[in-house]
């Protein structure tokens, strides 16, 4: 059975993820006040420079139920940030509110928080709790998270084959994703940053790497080579949180050689081919985060064990 903090939990997440696109480069963050098992306030980062979670959870709360805040609790994705940047600190609001407790998704790993704000309401007395779905509060913000703590992207390299392991028909570009799955690569396009592919790739396919089978902005385009080669300190310092890499397979496989990655998606048409370019091999250190399958064919999420 679910408890009560887990529940609320989730819906700190569902709240988070309405953010995905306009919270960036902040981290994806929900916000839910609840007195006498009931939500009385909710709400979620929408744009950077913008009020946070918690901002906007309290500026939902109806005036008549205000005088409840002083036994409620109020449930955040992430920890609550202490420290001043483009709006004031959380937890001093929450401070000022009045709260009786505060349970907490996980920790933020940004040098300026990293547990402070925390320890900010502790000290006011107030209760907190840590690590509820703290698993699934990480991975919903990992792109932010892997930027701060690795100073770099957080890569996802994606390739697409035949049943039997080919992504070209000898050589020659092959249609392998359908309408569908070409829509869905196109929406993955609109939440990363930037997306890279190899000087073969680009010169032979003349890839446009846009999103145009769905709404939001096109990631800033890539293009790599043996005199041009990838260098992650660079898109760091430009704010890259994420980077998709679309391959070809001599691209792909330096990743891989590198173990240059922390996602992989492979999508598997059930059509084959009598030669072409192989594609790479998914290396054994993975753990199969999901699988779906779509007009027949199948999308498969990788990411490290």
């Amino acid at each position: 059975m679910i408890n009560n903090d887990e529940k609320y939990m989730r819906r700190c997440l569902q709240l988070a993820r309405c953010g995905r696109q306009n919270a960036k480069p902040n981290p994806m963050v929900g916000a839910v006040i609840v007195a006498d098992n009931r939500i009385i306030g909710e709400g979620y980062h929408v744009r950077c420079g913008q009020g946070h979670a918690e901002v906007n959870a309290f500026a939902s709360v109806k005036t008549e139920d205000e005088p409840l805040l002083s036994a409620a609790t109020i449930y955040v994705s992430l920890e609550p940030c202490s420290h001043y940047g483009k709006t004031p600190p959380c937890a001093d609001l929450i401070i000022k509110k009045g709260v009786r407790r505060v349970v907490v998704g996980c920790i933020d790993e940004f040098a300026e928080v990293q547990g402070r704000g925390i320890r900010k309401l502790r000290d006011a007395g107030i209760e907190v709790t840590v690590g509820v779905l703290e698993a699934e509060c990480k991975a919903l913000n990992r792109r932010f998270f892997t930027y701060h703590r690795e100073q770099r992207p957080y890569i996802i390299l994606k390739w697409a084959q035949t049943a039997n392991g080919f992504i070209d028909d000898h050589g020659q570009p092959l249609a392998i994703s359908t309408p569908f799955t070409k829509m869905l690569s196109h929406k993955l396009r609109a939440e990363e940053d930037a997306i890279l592919v190899g000087r073969v790739t680009d010169e032979r396919e003349h890839p446009q790497l846009t999103v145009r089978e769905w709404c939001g902005n096109d990631p800033k385009r890539l293009v790599v080579d043996r005199q041009h080669p990838l260098n992650l300190e660079v898109l760091h310092a430009h704010g890259i949180q994420s980077l998709i890499v679309e391959g070809g397979a001599r691209t792909l496989q330096s990743f891989l050689e590198k173990e240059c990655w922390d996602e992989i998606r492979v999508e598997t048409a059930p059509l084959t081919v009598d030669g072409g370019t192989l594609a790479p091999q998914v290396p054994a250190n993975v753990q199969l985060l999901s699988t779906a399958c779509y007009d027949g064919n199948v999308i498969a999420t990788y990411v490290r064990k």
